[in-house]
């Protein structure tokens, strides 16, 4: 089956684009994209799915511009006749559904920039003046992707959590296929003293949580491995916040190598996330792959991977006060029992390995 993947762009790479990546190795798909940034599509090991890759023309870096000429341009891309089905993996690239049949959306979040996180880019990221124009953007983006997403044939997603938002907003059933992780690619090393959180720097994140944990704990260390659009305002000046704010016992690294970030994993104590409302959470998966236990928001798609007690601890209530508990409170399991962790947390992450993703993937194409 000649297959052809949709996603808005691959200039910056994260758990969505590394989805978009694995489909277009595991199904030898082609990949229509705009604006792509081959360095760093290497640098995370897919410099075998290059020659794939398709450009429909470039697109601005910042938003909202960047969103809208996405969603323009794969509303006119019409490549009917070409490929037996069509997956869209960007949630932007929804356009696609509108010429090229059958279809599959595989939905991210979806779109959470007009629906999950609206109030919070807008009260968060925007100078007051810029409200009302976002109110109107917002308005209209809804109703131009509910129009065009009356034209998907299958919906997929990658949690039930996602499952729940593509029912509320477009009154859709769509299949679970959770993201997928190459466990074999991780392993287990005794840790070398730190903490491991990996994020793309945006405020929900909540990143500001664990810098001020850590400044309570000067005794402990705390890696940060956490990418950014560059040219676009707003990932840049958290990113500079994050970097006033934070404690001398906290290192913030970014754009690390994909062998380099798995060594990070492999050599950390335990792995933190603190992001709000997360879509599934592909990094705790990867953590729990390195044997390495996770400590998480008690909400989102973290509800679905990490198992309270058995490969980490979920957070009621995440706070600075209750995530320095936490800390401790594995920091002194692991020095009573050091591998008190591993064997669960590796056999727990081998349930989203990448054969079962594709796998699923291709089930709910058929």
């Amino acid at each position: 089956m000649k297959t052809a993947i949709f996603h808005q762009a691959l200039d910056n790479i994260g758990g969505a684009e590394i989805v978009t990546l694995t489909l277009a190795r595991g199904f030898e798909a082609d990949v229509y994209t705009t604006n792509i940034s081959r360095e760093k599509i290497t640098a995370f090991g897919f410099e075998d799915v290059l020659p794939r890759l398709r450009s429909i023309g470039r697109i601005p870096v910042k938003a909202p511009f960047r969103q809208q000429l996405a969603l323009w341009k794969f509303r006119r891309l019409d490549l009917s006749g070409q490929y037996d089905r069509f997956v869209i993996s960007g949630d932007w690239a929804v356009g696609g559904a509108v010429n090229n049949h059958p279809n599959l959306w595989y939905a991210h979040g979806p779109l959470d920039e007009l629906w999950e996180f609206q109030n919070h880019v807008r009260e968060e990221t925007l100078a007051w003046w810029m409200r009302t124009a976002f109110d109107v953007w917002v308005a209209l983006n809804q109703r131009l992707v509910k129009r065009y997403a009356r034209h998907v044939d299958r919906w997929a997603c990658n949690s039930e959590n996602v499952k729940k938002r593509i029912k509320k907003i477009f009154g859709a059933s769509a299949a679970v296929a959770y993201p997928p992780v190459q466990t074999s690619e991780y392993h287990y090393e005794s840790p070398r003293g730190y903490w491991l959180s990996v994020n793309r720097l945006v405020g929900h994140k909540r990143i500001e949580i664990q810098l001020e944990a850590f400044r309570k704990m000067p005794n402990k260390r705390l890696v940060i491995a956490g990418s950014y659009e560059k040219g676009a305002r707003q990932f840049e000046s958290y990113k500079e916040k994050l970097e006033q704010l934070k404690p001398e016992n906290v290192t913030l690294l970014h754009w690390v190598s994909d062998k380099e970030l798995k060594t990070l994993y492999a050599g950390c104590i335990g792995f933190i996330t603190t992001a709000e409302r997360e879509d599934f959470g592909m990094t705790a998966v990867e953590a729990m792959a390195a044997g390495k236990p996770v400590i998480a928001p008690d909400d989102g798609g973290y509800r679905e991977s990490v198992v309270q007690g058995k490969t980490g601890i979920l957070l009621h209530e995440m706070n600075t006060e209750r995530l320095a508990e936490a800390v401790k409170a594995i920091d002194l399991e692991l020095q009573n029992d050091p591998l008190r962790y591993r064997d669960a947390c590796r056999a727990r992450a081998k349930e989203f390995d990448t054969s079962i993703f594709i796998e699923k993937v291709n089930a709910s194409l058929s």
